[in-house]
């Protein structure tokens, strides 16, 4: 267990070391959110629809700008191999390294998130749910931006395959979130599709470190 605490630990010091990089997923999240209105026009209820797509699109595709930092460093400098023989299971690495990219690259836009829903109008409830639905969902796309790095890790081009492979993994996630913001259904859609993005993190949190270290096992052999 101290090896999973070890590893958390060093991945958040390193992000924190190099701030900028932290700061440039939050200034990515907030421009591609204020260059939607300028495309679509000023009409505000048009923007008021579709914020919620804007939020989690935007969301996830910053969250796919640290997919390349989270493992290929450690496969260049060797500690990746160095994790393979430490006594704590690369599992459990892995899973550290799930929650340490939840939270240098998904926390900072949950935080960053009522300046951009600001920018697109939306109102005081609306923002509430987005920031639960942001907390539930990202989670997921966290735990498949882990398992895209460890697939592509030995590829030359991993960093440019990752984000194609973990796309489609990544689009109930995107309809759930967008339908827990703004139902069509009413408040009970909104509850299932708050329900649902819960059940796809806990289902992707559980799962993707284990096949992550199948991935990289079969990587490297």
């Amino acid at each position: 267990m101290n090896g999973f605490w070890n590893v958390l630990r060093r991945d958040l010091r390193l992000a924190l070391a190099g701030g900028g990089e932290v700061l440039t997923l939050v200034l990515f999240f907030i421009i591609v959110g204020a260059m939607v209105p300028f495309a679509v026009g000023p009409d505000k209820a048009l923007l008021a629809r579709i914020a919620p797509g804007i939020v989690w699109i935007a969301a996830f595709l910053a969250m796919l700008l640290g997919l390349d930092r989270l493992l290929r460093p450690d496969r260049e400098d060797g500690t990746l191999a160095l994790y393979r023989l430490a006594d704590t299971p690369l599992a459990a690495i892995l899973a550290a390294k799930v929650i340490g990219h939840w939270l240098t690259s998904a926390l900072p836009l949950i935080l960053a998130s009522p300046f951009l829903a600001l920018i697109l109008g939306m109102d005081g409830p609306t923002l509430g749910r987005t920031l639960l639905s942001l907390a539930l969902g990202t989670p997921a796309l966290a735990a498949f931006g882990t398992f895209g790095a460890a697939v592509t890790v030995a590829l030359r081009r991993g960093g440019l395959l990752a984000p194609i492979l973990i796309a489609p993994l990544s689009v109930p996630v995107l309809i759930f979130g967008v339908g827990a913001i703004a139902p069509l259904g009413g408040p009970d859609q909104a509850s299932a599709a708050m329900l649902f993005l819960a059940a796809l993190s806990l289902m992707a949190l559980a799962l993707s470190p284990f096949v992550a270290a199948l991935a990289i096992v079969w990587g490297e052999e």
